[in-house]
């Protein structure tokens, strides 16, 4: 292999985070033939995980540097969202059993790849797409994956109520509630303003007056739109006439 190549290799391995992603359309933008490829293949450098997607012979592939490679190369924007964003900010109530689960938002535009079912990663990937927060109130969460993002708290919770109940019960994201004693009511403001799922602000609402938090006080409710119709988010409960809907009784019940 020539010194040229050899360069271009040890640039390519270098410079990408360990247990991430090459994609062969990336690679051919910035300069690596076909012919270079396969032969980074045959030496042994890099191995296929699938047709045109491949990481360096060796690595343990990372949930999150296979996603903060695939934004950065493929120019996508899936974020770490729900009870993972959660637990980035130190809130671990929810604790599934087996495999680390790590739950990802994406625009409804962009498909998921088959690959990223693969269960040869660190954590099992989940993922849902919504077009519920016309805001995202994303950030980064560590310099070491900077095309990667992750929701912020206060709509991190906001997404666990999406998802509820089928992902999550309202028991435990109550359980959750009350360890969000440090939520911004500004950035809540904002989500509670633009957010057009009325299930989500009305439970969120309740849930955040039940606990009693102090920045629950903050918040300006005449400004937000919650419908007027009833909502049963259980089949069966107890109907909360303030907020128009039917929550699980030992929801209402717990102190």
């Amino acid at each position: 292999m020539s010194i040229e190549k050899v360069n271009k290799l040890n640039h390519l391995l270098m410079n990408g985070n360990p247990g991430g992603l090459y994609f062969s359309a990336w690679l051919k933008e910035n300069g690596y033939s076909d012919q270079l490829i396969k032969r980074y293949r045959d030496s042994g450098w890099l191995t296929a995980l699938t047709k045109g997607v491949m990481f360096r012979t060796g690595d343990k592939l990372s949930s999150f540097s296979v996603l903060d490679s695939y934004n950065e190369q493929m120019k996508k924007s899936f974020h770490i969202a729900a009870h993972s964003a959660l637990e980035l900010s130190g809130f671990n109530h929810y604790v599934p059993m087996g495999k680390p689960l790590l739950m990802i938002g994406h625009p409804k535009h962009e498909s998921i790849p088959d690959w990223m079912l693969d269960e040869g990663f660190d954590r099992t990937m989940k993922f849902f797409s919504t077009e519920t927060f016309s805001k995202p109130q994303l950030a980064s969460f560590n310099s070491d994956y900077s095309n990667l993002l992750a929701s912020v708290p206060e709509q991190a919770f906001f997404e666990c109520l999406l998802l509820a109940p089928k992902q999550y019960s309202y028991m435990d994201l109550y359980y959750i509630m009350e360890q969000l004693t440090t939520l911004r009511p500004s950035v809540l403001q904002l989500l509670l303003e633009t957010t057009d799922n009325l299930k989500v602000k009305r439970m969120f609402l309740y849930m955040a007056e039940k606990a009693g938090h102090y920045w629950f006080d903050s918040l300006k409710p005449d400004k937000l739109n919650l419908g007027t119709g009833k909502h049963k988010l259980v089949e069966s409960g107890v109907y909360v006439s303030k907020y128009k809907i039917t929550i699980p009784k030992d929801l209402y019940d717990y102190e």
